[in-house]
């Protein structure tokens, strides 16, 4: 009676249930975790040392080690699909927390978490469809068209993508920088890959021979074929470096005609989200540092610059409709007697109140006849320059209503100053290939960012600073990075600084550019490479489903029963003895099982 009572879910404690559930999730946690520690922490060290490989530390190298130690974990046996997509977001949270925490002193550590966890997403799909093709012969190369795959999904979706993390970006300061000029980032991100996935199965094959050193001393060798591979494929990153390197040193030489070109960084009273509020002394500042610019230009210190480059949102007040603005802008570019590329905000036509449409603008001022051609910011930052979806994220955080109202623009990316071909990305648009490829393909003969880094941290503009470096190796072209606050630089086509400027300081440089005409192979096949990594990758993914028979041992079975029922029917017109039946419906269990 009492064991019945106790049954009764009628009469059962109502802690009791949850309580009961704690403890077989702990007991669940128990037996779940020892054996999967290893694998967990090689997971969480490989995205700390992917981390590290990036400015400000920039440790290039550790990215090889970061991709061989995730890539044991994936094509370790016991690492099932569900696992592989477990310990890749484990990856990606220990990769991306570190990596972005700029991000939270704009708006606050919850979007910042967020972030990483939605950008986690993508290496832990890597890790899915890792274990799916890991039974391929070959599957280094096959693991590395996978990442290839990823980070092209993360550089498009959601939003327009988020490049921020890209591993190629991490190498800026190694060796291998050079193989951007044959394909780009993509390229570069896909050779480092392939060096750790190589790594990982050269030192898989050492280990196993090492464990079967019996075998081995019989003559016979079962790591040869192993090694093989990864042999080559680690030959063949070395031999593109070494073919690609000499090109990429000697691209600071030259018999191309030079210009002097010179980047203001004005500063701005105090860092953070009130940068807004501090429109007119932005502009001051910067009229201010070009004024001292053309004094010692006057002075013998400084040589006459054929045009001036000033940041991002140095004139946060739209100087097309501000008067004063205007004159401020007008009476700098006479006083330096050269046009200026000035950062600005514009009111679109259809500006309202309720919808205060604007440009991210950077607009040519001409000393003598005033504003000119402009480039309006074609890649806008979701969150930030404008919200996607404003009606429903309005509804989530508070912090919604402070993303802007920007709308893209168009053009060719390219505008004239001092009739120089002079080609423009505004900050946030030097993260994505297209952007500058488009502007050098347009006749781009100098390459300039204006960014506004009053929001973020010195950290952040280290790591836009490798992009912009990495993109002067992969155009062939002299990149000229101007910042509110810093770092402002200037990058010679080898990738080398020739000048920069310290964070949160006033200054300016003035420095000597070639005008680059020719076309790097990046330039031109670029995209073609990039189209072959993602189509080689879903192609391997599509082979490795097949190979493992995932589409077609469904079918099997189901034929199989139908013929099952085909023999079943014909015996019962025929009268045929059961035992026949019987006998043939076992065989057909039984070679199903073993297809299984």
């Amino acid at each position: 009676m009492a064991d019945s009572e106790a049954a009764d879910p009628g009469t059962a404690d109502p802690e009791a249930a949850p309580a009961g559930r704690a403890a077989r999730l702990r007991t669940w946690f128990m037996a779940a975790l020892p054996p999967r520690m290893l694998r967990l922490l090689v997971a969480v060290t490989a995205g700390l040392l992917l981390c590290i490989s990036f400015p400000p530390i920039g440790w290039w190298w550790s990215a090889v080690p970061a991709v061989a130690l995730l890539s044991w974990v994936l094509v370790h046996p016991k690492t099932t699909m569900a696992g592989g997509f477990g310990y890749g977001f484990l990856f990606g949270l220990a990769f991306y927390i570190p990596l972005l925490p700029w991000i939270s002193g704009l708006v606050g550590p919850m979007p910042w978490l967020a972030l990483a966890a939605m950008e986690a997403t993508f290496p832990a799909m890597f890790g899915l469809f890792a274990v799916v093709v890991r039974r391929l012969p070959g599957w280094p190369l096959w693991l590395t068209l996978l990442w290839s795959l990823q980070e092209w999904l993360k550089s498009n979706v959601p939003f327009g993508g988020f490049p921020w993390g890209v591993i190629g970006f991490g190498q800026t300061n190694g060796p291998f920088l050079a193989l951007v000029q044959l394909g780009g980032v993509p390229l570069l991100s896909f050779a480092i890959v392939l060096l750790g996935t190589s790594l990982a199965a050269l030192v898989l094959e050492i280990v196993r021979w090492w464990q079967h050193s019996a075998v081995a001393t019989r003559g016979e060798h079962p790591a040869v074929v192993g090694v093989l591979l990864p042999g080559l494929c680690i030959a063949a990153v070395l031999l593109g470096t070494a073919v690609a390197t000499p090109q990429v040193r000697r691209a600071g030489a030259g018999n191309e005609p030079t210009v002097t070109v010179a980047a203001v960084q004005g500063n701005v009273p105090r860092l953070g989200l009130d940068f807004n509020s501090q429109r007119r002394a932005v502009l001051d500042n910067h009229v201010r540092e070009t004024a001292h610019l053309a004094d010692d230009v006057r002075a013998g210190k400084a040589p006459q610059p054929q045009f001036v480059v000033w940041p991002e949102n140095s004139s946060d007040i739209d100087p097309l409709t501000n008067t004063d603005a205007a004159q401020q802008i007008s009476v700098a570019a006479q006083t330096i007697g050269a046009p200026i590329l000035v950062g600005t905000v514009l009111a679109r036509p259809d500006w309202t109140p309720d919808n205060p449409a604007a440009s991210n603008t950077v607009i040519v001022w001409d000393p003598v006849a005033g504003p000119g051609e402009r480039h309006d910011k074609q890649i806008i930052q979701p969150f930030g320059e404008y919200l996607p979806w404003r009606g429903f994220f309005r509804h989530l955080s508070s912090w919604a209503d402070r993303a802007g109202y920007f709308v893209p623009g168009t053009g060719s990316g390219v505008v004239h100053a001092a009739g120089v071909p002079v080609g423009v990305a505004t900050c946030w648009e030097v993260i994505f290939d297209r952007a500058l490829r488009e502007s050098v393909r347009n006749g781009a003969q100098v390459l300039t960012v204006p960014t506004n880094n009053a929001t973020f941290d010195q950290n952040m503009s280290e790591q836009q600073l490798a992009f912009a470096r990495a993109r002067a190796v992969e155009h062939d072209r002299y990149v000229v990075v101007a910042g509110t606050t810093g770092i402002s630089a200037v990058i010679a086509p080898n990738g080398t600084e020739v000048a920069r400027t310290q964070f949160f300081t006033p200054a300016y440089l003035d420095v000597s550019v070639r005008l680059k005409t020719s076309q790097t192979p990046a330039t031109r096949w670029g995209p073609l490479v990039q189209w072959v990594l993602v189509g080689a990758a879903v192609a391997v993914i599509i082979a490795a489903i097949l190979h493992n028979g995932w589409f077609i041992r469904p079918l099997r079975r189901r034929r199989r029963a139908r013929d099952v029922a085909s023999v079943s029917e014909a015996g019962d017109d025929v009268d045929s003895p059961p035992e026949q039946v019987d006998s043939s419906s076992a065989l057909a269990g039984q070679h199903d099982k073993g297809e299984s």
